[in-house]
This record gives structure tokens, C-alpha cells and sequence, in this order.
């Protein structure tokens, strides 16, 4: 794999420069998944030191290929650790890599494929201020882009005005904030945070969402993010594993869309990434796409059903 092979571009109207395809870590930084074919993908050996070898790896593959967003959060596990042990033994050059980062949940899942529960969310300012922290003293100085991780309209954050106040001061200071959203109602969060203000600003420069062929409902607000100047990265484009057997379609379907800068990929194997990658040569018109979409409501009870692998 061969670096290049991926264009950049700028994250919305941020200084941060980022490649067309990110690279996930969600998969990568715990043992247990919701993505289909997680056991044939990733074998049975779990242990921290295996999984920080084979997100070394992945890393190293996704750099190759010229990825050079890498997308983490407090919730995968020890994601970020992985992610701030591979930055300070291969030293990418800052100009070089974009690394963005969520708070927002707890990994609560002890290392057991079998928890009974594996993250619990909580979007209070005191989770804000303490992540933060966490966050820093893995990554340093490399952490560029800082998100909400899944907020909802039922969640209020976005009506909580000490956190959207922390927010703006973590944004003077230097991080670029932004907040990734879920669920059917995607679209109404969006344009929601669009309308925010705090002190007289909004916070929020970046948008995560999760858009797919099965789940396109999000695109029309994707699109009014873009207009307004904000960073839009797409999650989920393989529908967790759903859209696998179609992954180079699927991919180049998201990377289609004039308002996405970024579409993730949460590659977990050397084939999977090299299979990504391929989709840049195959972005068309959008409306060359068939529609394959599910309803909203039917798409999210199948994603909130899937078992943990």
C-alpha cells in the first residue's frame, strides 16, 4: 500500500487538513463489537497486548495508504491509549495525521466479551471535564478535533449551556469541537446544533453521522452543515458490517456525496483496509445510486439489535 493513494482535503472551514477516508478505531480498541462478522474477522485472541499490536498495525497500514484522519473516543476501550502509543513511537510529523476524539461515554466493559453492559453514556459538564483530561493525557498535544459523542435532542446537551460554554472555552483555547449524532432523528439533532449559540457563537465545527446506503436519512442536514461551513465525517458507511459483502460500493456511495469530507473506515484486518481503500476510484454521481434505503425507524431497531461479538 503506498502513500498517496488517498486525496486530503479541509475539514469543513477548519484549519485541519484530513484525508478522504479515516480510519476508526471503534473496532479496534476494545474486544467486544456490534459489527457483523466480527469473530471470523478478528479471531479469538483479545488480550490488551494483541489488540494494541493489531491497531499498531492497522495504523501503520492506514498511514501507508495515506490515511491520515484517525477518528477515537473515551468509550473504545483503550482506543486512545493504542492511538497515543503508536503516535509516540513512529513520530508522524504533525502537519502529516489529524486525530480526532469523543467524550461523552465510559467504557464499562472490563475487558469481557460477555459484560453485561459495555459503555454508559453520560453527557454532563463533569464527564466533559474529566474526559477531557483523560483524553490529553493519552494523546497530548496530537488531539486536534474534540466531539460530543452520540448527541440526541432526548439527551439535551445541546440545551445545557455550562457544557455548550465549556465547549467555546475548549474551542479558544485551540481544539476544534464538534459532535457526532444517532439514532432515526439524526437530521433534527443536526439542525439543532446548527442553531446554537452560546455567549453569542457556536461552538461546532464538525459533524459525525452515521449515512449509508441502508440509511441515507441524514443527508439533506449533512447537506446544511456543509453550507454552513462545518467539517462533515461519515460514520458507519459499511452499516456495521451489514454492507460488507459491498464494502467498495458502499464506501464510494458515502464518498459520493458532495457535503462529506471524511468517510471512515473501521477496517480491522490488511484485506478489509486495502478493499476500502479501492473506493475512491469508484465515486459517481449520487443519483447513480440505487436506493436500497430502509426506513429510519427499521434501520436503527436492526442496529440497536445486534449483539456484541
Amino acid at each position: 500500500m503506498s502513500d498517496g493513494r488517498i486525496p486530503t482535503c479541509q475539514l469543513g472551514s477548519t484549519e485541519l487538513t484530513v484525508s478522504r477516508i479515516g480510519l476508526g478505531l471503534a473496532a479496534l480498541g476494545r474486544p467486544a463489537y456490534i459489527n457483523v462478522g466480527r469473530q471470523r474477522d478478528f479471531g479469538s485472541e483479545r488480550s490488551i497486548a494483541a489488540l494494541e499490536r493489531r491497531c499498531h498495525e492497522m495504523l501503520d497500514l492506514a498511514y501507508a495508504a495515506g490515511v491520515r484522519y484517525i477518528d477515537a473516543a473515551r468509550s473504545y476501550g483503550m482506543a486512545e491509549h493504542f492511538l497515543g502509543t503508536w503516535l509516540k513511537t513512529r513520530h508522524p510529523r504533525r502537519d502529516t495525521i489529524t486525530v480526532g476524539s469523543k467524550w461523552g461515554y465510559r467504557y464499562t466493559g472490563s475487558w469481557q466479551l460477555d459484560a453485561a453492559v459495555h459503555e454508559v453514556k453520560d453527557l454532563s459538564l463533569d464527564t466533559l471535564r474529566r474526559q477531557i483530561v483523560e483524553s490529553r493525557s493519552l494523546l497530548g498535544d496530537r488531539l486536534q478535533l474534540y466531539e460530543i459523542h452520540s448527541a440526541t435532542i432526548e439527551s439535551k446537551v445541546l440545551d445545557n449551556v455550562d457544557v455548550l460554554r465549556e465547549l467555546q472555552q475548549l474551542r479558544a483555547r485551540g481544539l476544534v469541537i464538534g459532535l457526532t449524532v444517532t439514532g432515526p432523528h439524526q437530521a433534527d439533532t443536526i439542525r439543532r446544533a446548527l442553531q446554537v449559540s452560546i455567549d453569542g457563537s457556536n461552538p461546532f465545527q464538525v459533524v459525525q453521522a452515521t449515512w449509508n446506503r441502508l440509511e441515507p436519512s441524514a443527508g439533506a442536514a449533512l447537506a446544511d452543515a456543509k453550507a454552513a461551513g462545518w467539517g462533515v465525517i461519515i460514520k458507519e458507511g459499511l452499516a456495521n458490517g451489514r454492507l460488507a459483502d459491498h464494502d467498495v460500493d458502499a464506501l464510494a456511495a458515502a464518498l459520493s456525496q458532495p457535503w462529506a469530507d471524511v468517510v471512515l473506515s473501521g477496517a480491522v484486518t490488511r484485506d478489509q483496509l486495502e478493499s476500502n481503500v479501492k473506493s475512491i476510484a469508484f465515486t459517481r454521481d449520487p443519483a447513480d445510486w440505487p436506493d436500497i434505503a430502509e426506513s429510519p425507524a427499521e434501520y436503527w431497531a436492526r442496529r440497536g439489535a445486534l449483539a456484541w461479538q
